[in-house]
């Protein structure tokens, strides 16, 4: 029971963006569209939970002086399998996405949940903590790239609802800033509530 804490903490309580404003790079970087912060969310959600899982099962084997080169190099691993299967079955959306996706080998989202969770927890304790996290991040990166897309290209997911053009700054960079300081105050106004 309590391991189905530690997914809703990640989803909800400590979401890494909305709350933790963890990850902060690729949620501002890649956000323009849905598909985008979407495709980023699930290329972080397959490298944090089988990062965590490899990490819980190796904990007791690694020495002290060497834990964190060796997290990130279970970790780097995972980032150049999500890599090389997107650039081999979404090549559009690698491109989009780009240096982020090697970046991901540094987020400190993944390696922080490696070295403060799954190094001290058991396997079930450490995927359950690894799923509320990516997908509370997943969640953080479609909506705020959904709200950019909508308000700035007057579509969602790609397909074109309204006629026009929208508001133009937020599908730029700028309109990161200002859809997730919105986003983060909504966010906060349903926590007190």
């Amino acid at each position: 029971m309590s391991q189905w804490k530690n997914f809703s903490k990640g989803f909800v309580k400590e979401n890494p963006v909305f709350v933790l404003l963890l990850g902060l790079c690729p949620t501002l970087g890649v956000t323009s569209t849905a598909i985008n912060g979407m495709a980023m969310g699930l290329a972080t959600l397959f490298v944090l939970l089988m990062s965590n899982i490899v990490v819980s099962l190796i904990k007791d084997y690694i020495p002290d002086k060497v834990r964190i080169p060796s997290f990130i190099v279970v970790i780097a691993s995972f980032v150049t399998i999500v890599d090389l299967v997107m650039a081999g079955y979404a090549p559009a959306v690698h491109e989009q996405l780009g240096l982020f996706i090697p970046l991901i080998v540094v987020n400190c989202i993944v390696l922080g949940r490696a070295e403060a969770f799954a190094s001290k927890n058991t396997f079930v304790k450490s995927l359950v903590d690894g799923l509320g996290m990516g997908l509370g991040f997943t969640f953080a990166l479609t909506l705020l790239g959904s709200v950019r897309e909508i308000i700035g290209n007057l579509s969602i997911f790609g397909f074109k609802f309204m006629e026009g053009d929208g508001i133009l700054v937020f599908i730029l960079p700028p309109g990161a800033f200002i859809a997730l300081g919105y986003l983060i105050a909504v966010m906060n106004k349903f926590k007190k509530a």
